[in-house]
């Protein structure tokens, strides 16, 4: 009988070893499948198309302008972000800046403070600062394609 034990004590640790190396491999195959389906998640697909209508904003730095007297001294302070058409209307923008920065200036210091005062007001300063930047800057230069000026910043003292 003592060769009958000996016999069956062999398999049940050849069947341990199985056990253990099968649930190893598939812990190993989980762990594979799971960094798959992360790394993957994190690159961007290739077919996935570059937005092409993407918006381009060119701000200009901050303008400080004393107003048309109306009985006291009050200036406005305030910030503008320019939504351009286009890319070669950006280029156009940065060369000229200087006459960008003049031609605001111009349309801004030639206001009384109560013209300021409502939403309407600042549409329609919108709207005149969006007409005097989209006159052309010499006679070779194409007329800038402007969609939309934004304040940024509008203080009025």
């Amino acid at each position: 009988m003592a060769t009958s034990k000996e016999e069956t004590a062999p398999p049940v640790k050849s069947k341990r070893k199985i056990l253990i190396i099968g649930s190893l491999a598939l812990a190993l195959a989980g762990v594979g499948g799971g960094g798959y389906f992360f790394m993957k998640g994190k690159s961007a697909p290739a077919h996935e198309e570059v937005n092409a209508e993407a918006p381009i904003f060119f701000p200009l730095e901050p303008f400080t302008v004393n107003l048309q007297p109306g009985g006291r001294n009050r200036f406005l302070h305030v910030a503008v972000t320019l939504k351009m058409a286009d890319a070669a209307s950006q280029a156009q923008m940065t060369q000229y800046l200087p006459e960008v920065r003049s031609r605001v200036l111009s349309t801004l210091s030639n206001r009384e403070a109560e013209s300021l005062a409502t939403p309407e007001d600042k549409t329609r300063l919108s709207g005149e600062i969006m007409q005097s930047l989209g006159q052309p800057f010499g006679p070779n230069t194409p007329q800038q394609k402007i969609a939309s000026v934004m304040f940024t910043t509008f203080m009025l003292q």
